[in-house]
């Protein structure tokens, strides 16, 4: 009994360990970083886009009349803060779409009735999320709106087939190519739901009616709401009813078109799911690093005047322009060696040690010593001097002390002197194991280069 009892004790401590440890752990992020609020951000518009239904409420009406019913339509819209608490947002929006109505009367056969018009709608409008209620930090933030906007329509009807035959609706819910009043046969037809007449130049022309605009103002009134998923980002669910001041968007009015409707204007219903985007505004929040943070670090030890990404406490050629090409220690690549950098270089590929001008190009001695005549005053003494070590010295540095045979093949260049790239791969080939020496003999040879 007493063995199970310590057996579940020490079972329970190997379970619990881990939990434990890490309750003692520090969490450095903590201590490195801290969330500041931001006390005043700058916020910019949001933009998002809309997806949704369109369903017509007229004369010509259709068989469902719910409002996620209907029409597939779109909208993009731009929205920004009007006040200062942020309590009132204005929408500036555009909205495309298609409303249709189709209206089947059994009793009364000229009632049998259908449209079909594309909607384009340009409107602004206020919106209240209720700010003043509900606290900022709210996941889900119901709202009301009201606005104005202009809609273009053209109402188009379905009144013949593909084959160019006339509707004509029976008493017994059939389509045919006759009016039921006529004798003989008539063939049944089936609408191909293709709305290819204009209906507003059917009215004139057959009519004499028609005269009315297809651009009009309506009224928007929305309710919905916010769903906040991000700092950045929400998505809403919003109804709106758009009270039209036009009763011909269905060519179907109180008076003015050949068939008369109820008196009252046309109105529809927008259904949407929408997305919005904060992209531009200034975060909540700012994380501030806390590493080094109380140390005030010299400006001049960051500086970059010149721009070649080489700070100015390590560039050795500052005030090279901007977009030059340079080395690690800010200077322009000079690729012929002449003292010209190649930027500035009329004549690259300069053959080594010879004079070369400001420009790069190759100057004789003749031409040289031509100049020198013909000055008015006196030559540099820094230009003498170089132009007197050059003859001294036949354009090279001479040894100082002869190179031991044994060590004459390190000299890769056979210039009678062993250079500080030959010495560095001396060094290199000697811990790869490609040189027969002794490191006694690799300490001579450093020796020799630094007695030369």
């Amino acid at each position: 009994m007493l063995r199970s009892i310590l057996y579940s004790v020490f079972l329970c401590i190997l379970v619990m360990a881990p939990v434990w440890l890490a309750a003692q752990e520090i969490d450095y992020d903590s201590l490195l970083q801290r969330i500041d609020t931001v006390e005043n951000p700058v916020y910019k518009p949001v933009v998002s886009f809309s997806y949704g239904m369109l369903n017509f409420r007229g004369d010509v009406k259709n068989s469902y009349t719910s409002a996620a019913v209907g029409n597939p339509a779109g909208r993009v819209n731009v929205a920004t803060f009007i006040d200062r608490r942020h309590h009132f947002i204005a929408n500036f929006n555009f909205t495309m779409g298609r409303l249709n109505g189709s209206e089947y009367a059994h009793g009364e056969i000229g009632r049998n009735l259908n449209f079909q018009t594309d909607l384009y709608a340009v409107g602004v409008n206020a919106e209240y999320r209720f700010g003043h209620i509900l606290p900022a930090s709210f996941l889900v933030r119901p709202y009301l709106s009201l606005g104005v906007e202009n809609i273009n329509f053209s109402a188009k009807g379905d009144l013949v087939d593909g084959n160019g035959e006339t509707y004509y609706y029976w008493s017994d819910g059939t389509i045919r190519n006759v009016d039921e009043s006529m004798p003989g046969p008539a063939a049944i037809l089936h609408r191909d739901y293709l709305y290819e007449t204009d209906l507003r130049k059917r009215e004139q022309q057959e009519f004499g009616l028609g005269d009315y605009s297809q651009r009009s103002l309506a009224f928007p009134a929305g309710l919905g709401v916010h769903f906040r998923i991000h700092d950045r980002a929400f998505f809403t669910l919003g109804v709106e009813y758009h009270y039209a001041l036009t009763d011909v968007m269905d060519n179907v009015a109180y008076k003015g078109t050949s068939i008369r409707g109820k008196q009252g204007n046309d109105s529809f219903i927008f259904s949407h799911l929408s997305l919005h985007f904060d992209l531009f505004s200034d975060p909540r929040t700012r994380t501030v690093e806390l590493l080094y943070a109380d140390v005030e670090f010299d400006p001049v030890l960051f500086d970059d005047e010149d721009g070649d990404f080489v700070l100015d406490v390590a560039d050795m050629c500052p005030g090279t322009p901007f977009g030059v090409e340079v080395d690690s220690l800010g200077c322009p690549f000079d690729s012929d060696g002449d003292g010209v950098p190649d930027y500035l270089d009329r004549e690259p590929g300069t053959a080594p040690g010879v004079w070369v001008n400001e420009s790069g190009e190759t100057v004789t001695e003749e031409q040289y010593l031509a100049g020198m005549q013909y000055r008015n005053e006196a030559m540099n003494r820094e230009d003498a001097n170089a132009y007197m070590d050059i003859i001294r010295d036949n354009y090279r540095v001479d040894p100082v002390a002869e190179i031991p045979d044994r060590f004459r093949s390190l000299d890769a260049d056979g210039d009678g002197y062993i250079s500080f790239d030959e010495l560095l791969k001396t060094v290199d080939a000697y811990f790869d194991f490609e040189l027969d020496l002794t490191l006694e003999e690799l300490r001579e040879v450093n020796e020799f280069f630094f007695s030369q």
